[in-house]
This record gives C-alpha cells, structure tokens and sequence, in this order.
C-alpha cells in the first residue's frame, strides 16, 4: 500500500503530465486508478508564427445625431409589411424568377409580397391593403425576425 506522501507526489507528477488516466498495480494486487475528468488543453508552439499576420480592427465610430440630422434624414412612407414569423426571406418564387413585387410596384389587397421559408415551408405574406411599394426594408434570402418590416406600402 502506498503512503499518503507517495499518493500526493504521484498525483502532484500525473498533474503535471499530459496524461488523462494512469493505473498502477502494487506486488499484493492492490489498483491505484487517476483519472482526470477533462484532458487539458495542449498549447503547440507554432514554428510558423512570424509568418503570421497582424490584422488591424477598425475602431468603433460613434455618430451624434443632432436634431438636424434627425430632419434631414430620409424618411420613409407608407404602411410597414411585417413579418408574421421567423424564417428565410424570399422575393421571387425560385432563384431565377422576377421578385414579386419592387419598389414602385403596385399591389392590391391579397396579393403575395414574398414568401418566408420557415422550417422547410414556404408561407406567403400577402398585402394588407392596396397600394404602392416604397420601400423594400431585407434583401433576398436575409433571415427575418418576427414583426420586422418586410415592405412600406403607401
């Protein structure tokens, strides 16, 4: 049987080590089993670490926007076409169709808008009312959220 000062200078070595799990049988068949829950991490020394390159992150900007530029900015008319789920957005019914409806476009009530792909279905979003596209808020294949503006209609 091992001591108790044996026991903590093989469990201070194990440690150190890089090993996950060690067995040790004594002469009389007694089994000292160690086994770390987690294998540690292994650091490699890169050889070609001055080949690397430094990449440079841009700082942030900051913008105050003053009661000015609050009236000069562009504003957008028309009634928003939310989104009635999350999912995929889709302005035409297949890739190499025209979307079904762009900026200027006028639709009547009822007519498809886009189509949202959401867990394998394709669901139609409709027009609420009759009107004028003004604005199309996402771009092809952009992931929507629930109740962001698809389009303005005016």
């Amino acid at each position: 049987m091992y001591s108790i000062e044996e026991i903590k200078e093989l469990l201070a070595a194990f440690d150190k080590s890089k090993a996950t799990a060690i067995d040790i049988q004594t002469d009389n068949g007694e089994l000292l089993s160690i086994r770390q829950k987690t294998a540690k991490p292994t650091v490699v020394a890169a050889e070609y670490a001055a080949e690397t390159e430094t990449k440079t992150v841009p700082s942030p900007t900051v913008e105050i926007i003053t009661e000015e530029t609050v009236a000069s900015a562009p504003t957008t008319e028309g009634t928003p076409v939310e989104s009635p789920m999350v999912g995929v957005f889709y302005a035409a019914p297949s890739p190499d169709s025209e979307p079904y409806v762009s900026v200027g476009s006028s639709v009547n009530k009822g007519d498809v808008l886009c189509l949202i792909e959401a867990m394998k279905l394709m669901n139609e979003v409709t027009a609420e009312k009759s009107g004028v596209i003004t604005e199309v808020c996402v771009e092809n294949g952009q992931v929507v959220e629930y109740g962001q503006p698809l389009f303005r209609i005016k």
